[in-house]
Formats: structure tokens, C-alpha cells, sequence
């Protein structure tokens, strides 16, 4: 797959929100315990700025850290890690590869199996919920 990119303002029109583009775009972070949460039942979490299927729900735990956390991506996510070494810090940052979206941090102080948590801003990511089969119609 191609990888996404658009200009500055292109990216701006697309996402329309201010901290969602600083977030995504400009690897801002949003502050702890701000985001809203996600409905409750299964479904995926996609990347916010290319739609891009990256964490499934069955992933996410509650670890206290005020963001969004999963244990891993989906077998399938184009997520991608890089080292980051702002503010003083040596992290490991998450980005979506197919749009270079900043999404968050993956930390080595999850749960089993992987051991890791990746402390996702929950303006980086759109909530799908799965569809349930009506057989009425049949």
C-alpha cells in the first residue's frame, strides 16, 4: 500500500480539529484522563487521519495511565515504532506506517502475554463498533 501524505493544510482540513492535527500530525499528546472513552462492545479502532484498522477492542485493558491502552496492534496494523528522545526521554513512539500518524508510546510494563502497553491519545483513534447480524430481514 501507498503511504499517505497530504500538506499541512490538506492535513489540517482533513482532521478539522486543532488537537487532533497537533496530536497526529505534530506528535502533541493530549492531556491524561481528557479523552472521553469509547462504547462499550467489540470492534476496531482505526486510525483517525487514514482509517487504517489498528487495535481491536479484545486489546484494550484499563491501565490507570489516562490514556487509551492495548497490550498489541492487530496481526495486521500498520503500526509502526521509532525512538524518541524528546523532552529528556528515550521512548519507543507508535505512529500508523501507512500515514505517519504520531498515535503514542508503547511501554515494557503491560499485561501477558506481550508485557507491553501502548499508551495511545485517544483523539489518534476512531472506534467501530462491530456490526451485529439482524436475521429479521430473512
Amino acid at each position: 500500500m501507498a503511504k499517505i501524505k497530504k500538506t499541512e493544510a490538506e492535513w489540517r482540513d482533513a482532521l478539522g480539529d486543532e488537537l487532533t492535527f497537533q496530536v497526529t500530525r505534530n506528535a502533541a499528546t493530549e492531556r491524561a484522563f481528557s479523552h472521553p472513552g469509547f462504547p462499550e462492545g467489540d470492534g476496531v479502532f482505526r486510525c483517525t487521519c487514514c482509517g487504517e484498522p489498528l487495535f481491536d477492542k479484545a486489546e484494550k485493558f484499563e491501565s490507570g495511565c489516562g490514556w487509551p491502552a492495548f497490550s498489541a496492534p492487530r496481526d495486521t496494523a500498520p503500526v509502526a515504532e521509532k525512538v524518541d528522545t524528546s523532552h529528556g526521554m528515550r521512548r519507543t513512539e507508535v505512529l500508523c506506517a501507512n500515514c505517519d500518524a504520531h498515535l503514542g508510546h508503547v511501554f515494557p510494563d503491560g499485561p501477558g502475554p506481550t508485557g507491553l502497553r501502548y499508551c495511545i491519545n485517544g483523539v489518534a483513534l476512531d472506534f467501530e463498533p462491530d456490526q451485529a447480524t439482524d436475521d429479521t430481514d430473512a
